[in-house]
């Protein structure tokens, strides 16, 4: 899981006020950057899997949306 310079930068200020306020510690940027590496080695599969697996959810609901819709407007034989 990659994430822009920026992004990156927001993610370990957050990080780094978390363990201040929460747990009444500083956190140095470059423990805050390990930790947050270590973070998306360890954890990142498990939400991108959950990501997917919500996708695919939503996607199996449209298909079958459009077969629903594709059925109402079959032809009938005659």
């Amino acid at each position: 899981m990659m994430f822009d310079s920026k992004q990156r930068s927001e993610i370990i200020i957050n990080l780094q006020q978390y363990f201040s306020d929460e747990l009444e510690h500083e956190l140095g940027q470059f423990d805050a950057e390990f930790l947050l590496d270590f973070l998306i080695k360890k954890l990142g599969p498990a939400f991108y899997n959950k990501g997917l697996e919500d996708a695919k959810a939503i996607l199996e609901r449209k298909v079958l949306d459009i077969g629903d819709e594709l059925y109402e407007i079959e032809m009938p034989l005659d």
